[in-house]
């Protein structure tokens, strides 16, 4: 049963489809896969580069330490996401923390079993290149939203990709379930919790979205995007 269930995770991401059957037995033979409970790490910095993580539940955040202690965070995987590719790259050692937010399923590879899986499957290398390629756009997007807008704007824009990307929509409202802790959204908006708190809080009076522990309801999709700018 574990191995049916490891095929099926495997094969539903996007990835890997379009495989021949070979191929995908070759991919189950070299992936590993773990349960691994919340606030746990996965990797930490200057650990050797040895895996590439598949993310099939769950979600995962990536983080730093900045040279006064603080934690930054770099981004959050969700599931059907790849993290830890770099190492395909040949990156010798993590630069960042990989820590679960919730319990979680991962599917790893040995970046070199990898290599070699992909020397015979070439078409994944163009799909490879174009994943890498999106997720240093939207670092780069973030690195923007830091220099280019206020803290507001900022809360609001993360709120928009959340919804974009994690979204789904029923009737002319947009749910993203899980939500996340204010202190998170701080983080990753590089705002205060108190920021984050007066901006959502005001978004829900003006009926704009609404929320709880549990769930983000994006109620007037236009709306945030006007005041984004």
């Amino acid at each position: 049963m574990a191995e049916l269930t490891k095929f099926w995770y495997l094969e539903n991401f996007n990835l890997f489809r379009n495989l021949d059957n070979e191929s995908m037995e070759e991919l189950k033979r070299i992936t590993s896969m773990q349960n691994i409970s919340k606030n746990q790490p996965i990797y930490f910095p200057q650990e050797p580069s040895k895996s590439i993580y598949f993310l099939k539940k769950g979600r995962v955040k990536l983080t730093r330490m900045s040279p006064d202690g603080k934690e930054m965070i770099l981004g959050l995987i969700n599931k059907g996401e790849v993290f830890g590719e770099m190492s395909y790259l040949d990156e010798d050692e993590r630069k960042e923390f990989a820590t679960t937010l919730d319990e979680v399923l991962v599917c790893a590879i040995n970046k070199d079993d990898f290599k070699q899986f992909v020397d015979h499957n070439p078409e994944l290398n163009l799909r490879l290149t174009k994943l890498i390629g999106l997720k240093m756009r939207k670092y780069s997007e973030r690195i923007e939203e830091l220099v280019f807008k206020d803290a507001g704007q900022r809360v609001i824009s993360f709120l928009l990709r959340l919804a974009d990307e994690n979204g789904k929509q029923i009737g002319d409202e947009i749910f993203v379930k899980p939500f996340l802790k204010h202190q998170d959204i701080a983080e990753l908006t590089a705002c205060s919790r108190q920021t984050v708190n007066s901006v959502l809080t005001d978004l829900r009076e003006k009926g704009v979205i609404n929320f709880d522990r549990k769930k983000l309801i994006i109620q007037n999709k236009e709306e945030l995007k006007k005041r984004v700018g």
